[in-house]
């Protein structure tokens, strides 16, 4: 962007946009209880709204790149708020059709709501980097739209709890005020870019070959495994505390109570974001994926293992009430808790490192690093089938310390730039 000065507008809307993501994705696993409840489905069958967001990152991510490459950066955001429309529409009726067409409608409108989440990511996550200028810096500014980011995943698990209450009796239909506010986010959202002036990059042309290119380089490919894999750390570790304790193995807590407790979750990858933004131009990224990946094995460890019996109060705001509360809960709960801290840079890490070098090819290789978000549907279904084969939510978080180890190892040595777009280019065209 070569006059940076005059793209606040752009940085500010797409710092918005990556809040609209945070809220419609994270709608997905407090819904979980709610298909538990109505349809009897198993943990695996639960995250059902998961899989339909997240498998449309599978189908939509390299289509969503050659759209940008195809037609900018601004109309690609408002095509993918148009679809979001549609998505959270459809989700919404399905709390009002029969109860033997509910489930499916509304995995058709969680999988065309992945189509939008893939789409928006596709535009924030390359123009944050290239607004503020790539490298450290790039990723700060991707650290701080991440604070908004976890700022409207609290909200959402807060308000989901309130909404759902007793998980015994709750249904599609209670999450219709959730809905509504996501549709009003996406209008407004509309309104406010179609009248917002964005510099758009230079592209590549459309063609096919820009795959191949993006594909070429080595840290790209780790990279996007990397994604895969941390979106089962992101999704998994608080969509599994929310259904230990809500379930009998974790005092069958009321789901209002336990949607405070998660909500901490994105509370603390609030905070690790704050930290993030303040440090991120100063701080590599291959630095706070080092220190973030192994803490996160550390703390998932500790989880497993501690004793139940051993309780810490966990403060929570009764968002009702305007009151600070606590609730008591197992110290190895805590401990998932504050993996908050450290999942709060990894996205912002491992696309800053990912795309370090690509050049021309950031848009589709943008496009392709969204398609592995649908590592989220994959890990977090392999964690419930854990689950449900063990009988033990606790044991489940082995497959999180798998990614994590792969994180660590992404950082230490995946992650290094052998070749750059311009050392390369030759080689592609033969």
């Amino acid at each position: 962007m070569s006059n940076q000065k005059k793209q606040w507008g752009a940085i500010i809307v797409m710092i918005a946009l990556f809040a609209m993501i945070a809220f419609v994705t994270n709608l997905c696993s407090p819904m979980a209880i709610i298909v538990k409840n109505d349809f009897g489905a198993s943990n695996v069958l639960a995250q059902i709204g998961n899989y339909g967001n997240f498998i449309a990152y599978l189908v939509m991510g390299i289509p969503a790149g050659m759209i940008i490459a195809k037609i900018g950066y601004k109309k690609t955001a408002l095509l993918g708020l148009v679809i979001g429309i549609i998505g959270i529409l459809v989700q919404w009726a399905s709390g009002h059709v029969g109860k033997e067409y509910a489930f499916a409608v509304y995995l058709i409108g969680a999988f065309i709501s992945g189509f939008t989440m893939c789409i928006l990511n596709c535009v924030v996550n390359p123009m944050l980097n290239l607004l503020g200028g790539g490298g450290n810096k790039g990723n700060q500014l991707i650290q701080i739209g991440g604070v908004f980011n976890s700022s409207a995943a609290v909200c959402v698990y807060i308000l989901m709890g309130a909404l759902i209450g007793d998980a015994a009796k709750a249904h599609i239909a209670d999450a219709t005020p959730a809905l509504m506010i996501a549709l009003a986010i996406f209008v407004i959202a509309f309104i406010v870019i179609s009248f917002t002036k964005i510099e758009e990059p230079e592209q590549a042309p459309v063609d096919t070959s820009l795959i191949k290119g993006a594909l070429s380089y080595r840290h790209f490919n780790l990279g996007i495994l990397g994604i895969f894999l941390y979106m089962g750390i992101e999704v998994g570790v608080p969509t599994y505390i929310l259904q230990f304790l809500t379930s009998d193995q974790g005092g069958s807590m009321a789901a209002s109570t336990v949607g405070l407790i998660v909500a901490v979750y994105w509370l603390m990858m609030l905070v690790g974001r704050f930290i993030g933004g303040a440090i991120g131009g100063k701080v590599s990224s291959r630095t706070q994926i080092t220190v973030v990946s192994s803490l996160t094995i550390l703390l998932v460890l500790f989880g497993m293992f501690a004793p139940e019996s051993t309780q810490v109060s966990v403060p929570a705001i009764d968002w009702a009430t305007l009151t600070v509360t606590s609730e008591s809960v197992p110290v190895g709960i805590f401990a998932f808790l504050l993996v908050g801290l450290c999942t709060s840079v990894m996205w912002g890490g491992i696309f800053n490192m990912a795309v370090e070098g690509l050049g021309k090819y950031t848009a589709i290789a943008s496009g392709i690093f969204m398609t592995m978000v649908f590592g989220c549907a994959v890990m977090v279904a392999i964690q419930g089938g854990v689950a449900d084969l063990t009988g033990s939510y606790m044991d489940s978080y082995w497959v999180i310390v798998f990614c994590a180890a792969y994180l660590l190892f992404y950082a230490l040595i995946g992650s290094r730039v052998s070749k750059r777009e311009d050392e390369s280019v030759e080689k592609v065209e033969k």
